[in-house]
């Protein structure tokens, strides 16, 4: 796993998780299909914290503790958080290299912190929001929203 087989995966992948939150009725962000649940909006949310948490990193800045943005109170300042954020990251690759970055602190158990190799963090952090985004797609068919191909066609985007 290379610095460059990130970038690849990252730009389809982000790529991807635009679509899906694009595709979200903005009307039902503070929908959730359990009490115990996410709102949509919370989970929007995880998505723009993640993209920080990426560039911090590729930054070899700490990704918690103080410095990141308000968490989006709209369906459009999710777009507007995710898109800006993104620019951040696309900056970060252009410059980082991977013998200068530095591990990253993060959790690694229930109140447990501990320390990721650097690439290993971005690629787990996309990871995650692969997971959030198919919980988004749930979501999204539970609103009667459209949902848009991910790995391939949906019943409301068919590729034949």
């Amino acid at each position: 796993m290379t610095l460059n087989d990130f970038r690849t995966f990252y730009e389809r992948e982000h790529a991807t998780t635009r679509k899906v939150l694009q595709a979200f009725p903005a009307a039902r962000a503070d929908f959730r299909p359990h009490e115990r649940s996410s709102t949509a909006l919370q989970l929007g949310a995880i998505f723009v914290a993640e993209e920080q948490m990426i560039s911090r990193a590729l930054r070899s800045e700490p990704v918690l503790g103080s410095g990141a943005r308000p968490a989006p109170t709209s369906w459009q300042e999710v777009l507007d958080g995710f898109d800006a954020v993104h620019q951040d990251v696309m900056q970060a690759l252009a410059s980082a290299t991977e013998a200068e970055l530095k591990p990253v602190a993060f959790y690694v158990a229930p109140k447990t912190p501990g320390e990721f190799p650097p690439l290993d963090f971005v690629f787990f952090m996309m990871c995650d929001q692969i997971h959030h985004r198919g919980q988004l797609s749930v979501y999204l068919r539970m609103v009667d929203g459209r949902v848009p191909s991910i790995y391939g066609p949906s019943a409301d985007e068919p590729w034949l």
